[in-house]
């Protein structure tokens, strides 16, 4: 069993603050068996209907377990899961409870209670860069085009069934679960064709067509696949400057593998690096600091920074992804910084172990690894 180290630590970190732990993150990306790889755990599939009933009565359940660790693995298909927590968080607040599912608290009616104060969070993202190290003997190549789906990595199926069964299984047991939507053609393309333009600007209006469903269902299913994390909306940053673009969001997929199965890509490519890069990137954003506040920047002239994180006050700080730290232009830099000039600029580079700077202009260009950038994080 691949012990995941960084994401072990945040699970005991969680606990050390509430006694109810709400870990999330799609589907297969190894939420059990980082449960299952905690010591001292007392580990429950609510997916078994012997288990089901037993939580019919929380209140014995809890109580015959109180002081332990327990896990409560997809806990969705509870009738009331958020009443579990809740009696576990407000009257055995000694048990520590780990539940898992594959999406926020918010995102589902099935949660009559989102527990605000009473629980922790924990987002397990596809493998990021600490992940890579505890597997060992892979390459950032493989990762990219292999995708951060631990079963996926590990052992790769080059027919692709194994992305149409995920397809299927998401669908099944995460959508119909929880949201009740009935359309499954027109869901299933839309997010193969938002998988296909991944990191492109979305406009709803060019998928309803195709995926023959009307604009508000596009934008209704959009969200649906935010709240379940299968996509990412980046949207504009702007203090809504007439020369902006302040609405459009930029859509990213969960995961490379499944953005490079979705392309039709056979086989990785040098052009193909940068962008499957620039999604890398983003996950580990996501991973290491646990939230979605991320934005990217265009004007109508279209120059365009790729993530841009605002701070306290008008600070904001610049991303910029490039898979080479060679020949970079600042140009779009420049322009931004014409608006914005606090924050920290930053260029990430897949070919870096240590950090440099250079001058552009006016401005100081700092080039880091994706190390480097993790450390710097809010």
């Amino acid at each position: 069993m691949k012990i995941r180290t960084f994401w072990a630590a945040a699970l005991e970190r969680a606990l050390s603050t509430r006694s109810v732990v709400w870990l999330h993150g799609v589907r297969r990306a190894g939420k059990t068996v980082l449960c299952q790889g905690l010591p001292e755990v007392e580990y429950f599939d609510c997916e078994l209907p012997r288990v089901r009933r037993t939580l019919e009565d929380p209140e014995s359940f809890l109580r015959s377990l109180k002081g332990k660790r327990v896990v409560l693995d997809e806990i969705q298909r509870l009738d009331n899961p958020s009443e579990v927590l809740k009696i576990a968080a407000d009257h055995f607040p000694t048990t520590k409870v780990i539940a898992t599912g594959s999406s926020t608290l918010q995102a589902s009616t099935k949660f009559r209670d989102t527990l605000t104060g009473r629980k922790s969070e924990v987002w397990l993202t596809p493998m990021m860069s600490a992940d890579l190290a505890d597997f060992g003997g892979t390459s950032l190549e493989q990762r990219l085009q292999l995708g951060g789906l631990p079963a996926h990595f590990l052992e790769p199926d080059e027919t692709g069934h194994t992305f149409q069964d995920w397809l299927d299984s998401y669908w099944a047991r995460d959508i119909q679960e929880l949201f009740r939507l009935e359309r499954r053609w027109g869901f299933q393309r839309l997010l193969e064709l938002v998988l296909a333009q991944s990191g492109g600007v979305f406009e709803a209006s060019r998928f309803a067509g195709p995926c023959e469903i009307s604009r508000p269902t596009v934008t209704n299913y959009l969200d649906v696949m935010d709240a379940t994390s299968v996509v990412h909306l980046v949207r504009p940053f702007s203090t809504r400057r007439s020369t902006e673009i302040v609405s459009a969001p930029k859509v990213y997929g969960f995961d490379t593998g499944f953005v490079f199965h979705y392309r039709g890509w056979t086989e990785l490519r040098p052009e193909d690096l940068g962008n499957l890069w620039e999604h890398y990137v983003l996950n580990e954003i996501h991973a290491r600091s646990q939230r979605t506040r991320v934005h990217y920047w265009r004007d109508k002239q279209g120059h365009e920074v790729d993530f841009v994180i605002p701070r306290r006050g008008d600070a904001v700080d610049v991303i910029e992804c490039k898979w080479s730290s060679r020949n970079y232009d600042a140009k779009n830099l420049r322009v931004f910084r014409q608006y914005y000039p606090k924050g920290r600029n930053q260029v990430v580079s897949a070919d870096l172990d240590r950090s440099f700077q250079e001058s552009a202009g006016t401005l100081t260009v700092e080039f880091v690894s994706l190390a480097d950038l993790a450390s710097r994080l809010p």
